[in-house]
């Protein structure tokens, strides 16, 4: 992988951070699905849907499909297959240029242009898990989509998401979890720090994100 491609890589890292409205996404990435893969999780080795496929793979999940919320380019479902090639993943996502990437991959068995902060009840529902890496983050998701991405589950449904950590303490993910749990709606929930990326670009070696996992009430 050249310098060039990893330059462009933390650009494109740079300016997802500092996006703001919807129309804003759908722009950014109209132009950065055509790079995604190799200039950004390729050059910058981004190895955060890992972590999200391994947390998932050694769960114990209902009869359902599993909804992967910003499902991007589908790097997600991608390493999650490696490891389940039994289950049935749905995707969602703002950018109907990523959508598109993800659908010729072929990991996914449905997949929804939606925006997250705005009605999802559309959805297909039913969902036996929620995973997501890199969408609750710095320009991206705050905490306010969870409550209701729940509504779409089923009751004991397994949420494996992944939050930026400077983002998880900046948007207080903390309190909205305690109120989520003290309403019954979902577990304690558990946090696992993760990498996001394998430490190739000095930049952003230190970046992490915690791995939140609880079950749906």
């Amino acid at each position: 992988m050249t310098g060039d491609e990893r330059d462009r890589g933390t650009e494109l890292l740079k300016g997802a951070y500092a996006l703001d409205k919807p129309d804003d996404h759908r722009d950014f990435y109209r132009e950065f699905a055509a790079h995604y893969d190799r200039s950004f999780a390729g050059a910058l080795g981004y190895i955060y849907p890992v972590a999200i496929a391994d947390a998932i793979g050694a769960a114990r999940l209902a009869d359902g499909p599993v909804l992967d919320v910003g499902c991007g380019t589908g790097l997600v479902a991608e390493a999650i297959h490696k490891l389940r090639p039994d289950l049935v993943i749905h995707g969602v996502d703002l950018s109907p240029d990523m959508l598109d990437k993800a659908r010729g991959k072929g990991h996914y068995d449905a997949l929804f242009e939606a925006d997250l902060t705005a009605d999802i009840s559309y959805l297909a529902g039913g969902y036996a898990a929620l995973v997501s890496a890199g969408t609750f983050t710095l320009g991206h998701l705050g905490p306010e989509p969870l409550s209701p991405l729940l509504e779409q589950c089923l009751p004991g449904a397994m949420a494996i998401i992944g939050v930026n950590r400077q983002h998880f303490e900046a948007e207080g993910f903390e309190a909205v979890l305690t109120n989520l749990r003290d309403e019954g709606r979902i577990s304690s929930p558990q946090l696992n720090e993760v990498q996001i990326f394998d430490g190739r670009d000095a930049d952003h070696s230190g970046d992490t994100a915690f791995v939140l996992q609880f079950t749906v009430g």
